[in-house]
């Protein structure tokens, strides 16, 4: 079977440079202290979270409580849920599900501390903790140091909580196109980390994990030896938007889609916004120059599209691939993946936690 079968628009991923990409990843953080606890949000699918697991994950990191029973119910067995849950209901839930896995859940506020012991006491479990240590992304977190060690506290002298350690995510950072000043934000919040722990270490609740990072600032935390996890998702496939950062990882994730009006000057395919995230930027046809993309929720308008190839014509029915803009949030659109050498099919994975947005 060719892609030249499927049905469009279809996600594609180029078998090579995704094995690639994982190997590049484990010979990233070879020798250092550094482990990794891929992010599932950025792929969806069960079968690939094994896959990192056999590449040495420690665990996974998911966005939601429904991407941890997914992945739960997959037979995962550590799984971070890096974001604040906050309903009543959802946190029963999550305490149940402490009983399948070594589940850990964040907290930056006492009453989410409460809200867990009395859960996991409900149904008998234990539920690890990182307070969130909010450094620059000015979303969720504490934001200051004392508060923290607080909270840190307070999850210790729970009898189902245990306190693990802190969680500093500085995703802000990792899209800067400039290498320097990725270094540089990241040491800065570096010396914020190191007075925190210390802190914390005085106070008597030594922090053993620290959790963050992620694909643009993966090497340079591996060197910079504070974060014992690196959260990275989208090394495995790349987008558009992490192209030009000159990182170690090929972009492995195209979506295909197939011309449907050609005119002088503009080309028209059937993949949009339904299909192809555009939430950071919009995709980048592979093989050719554009002037502009405009976007709508069917259509990608390729205005002023030029194929590198001056063979190649781009007339109704040819197929398309686009590099989307950004990958976590086009996985989320579909179905299944296939899995392409070149341009025959070998494999089809599904994406079982597709709008696992709860």
């Amino acid at each position: 079977m060719t892609i030249h079968t499927l049905p469009t628009p279809a996600l594609l991923l180029e078998l090579s440079v995704f094995q690639a990409n994982r190997k590049a990843m484990s010979d990233l953080l070879k020798g250092t202290s550094l482990a990794l606890r891929p992010h599932y949000k950025s792929h969806k699918c069960a079968a690939i979270a094994h896959m990192q697991m056999a590449d040495g994950a420690v665990g996974m990191t998911c966005a939601k409580l429904d991407e941890a029973l997914d992945l739960a119910d997959s037979g995962i067995e550590d799984i971070l849920i890096a974001n604040q849950i906050a309903d009543p209901a959802k946190i029963r839930r999550g305490a149940s599900l402490a009983g399948d896995c070594r589940l850990t859940v964040l907290a930056d506020c006492a009453e989410n501390v409460d809200a867990w012991e009395k859960a996991a006491a409900e149904a008998g479990t234990v539920v690890h903790c990182l307070v969130e240590y909010e450094i620059g992304m000015q979303r969720c977190g504490v934001t200051d140091p004392a508060e923290a060690v607080a909270l840190a506290k307070r999850i210790a002298g729970c009898s189902h909580l245990r306190f693990d350690g802190i969680q500093a995510y500085a995703g802000h950072v990792s899209h800067m196109e400039s290498a320097e000043e990725r270094r540089r934000y990241t040491k800065e919040n570096g010396a914020k980390i190191r007075t925190l722990l210390a802190l914390l270490a005085s106070a008597g609740v030594p922090a053993k994990t620290v959790s963050g990072g992620s694909t643009g600032t993966a090497a340079i935390k591996a060197m910079e030896g504070l974060y014992t996890e690196l959260q990275a998702g989208s090394y495995l496939f790349m987008d558009a938007t992490y192209r030009n950062l000159g990182l170690p990882f090929g972009n492995a994730l195209t979506v295909l889609s197939t011309v449907v009006s050609a005119r002088e000057g503009l080309t028209v395919v059937d993949a949009g916004v339904k299909s192809c995230g555009v939430d950071q930027g919009m995709p980048d046809p592979v093989g050719m120059d554009v002037d502009h993309i405009v976007a709508s929720e069917e259509h990608f308008q390729l205005h002023g599209a030029v194929p590198h190839d001056p063979n190649r014509k781009l007339s109704v029915g040819t197929g398309v691939r686009l590099i989307p803009g950004h990958c976590c949030s086009t996985v989320n659109l579909h179905d299944r993946i296939y899995v392409v050498d070149g341009e025959k099919v070998v494999d089809r994975l599904q994406i079982t936690a597709r709008g696992a947005c709860r």
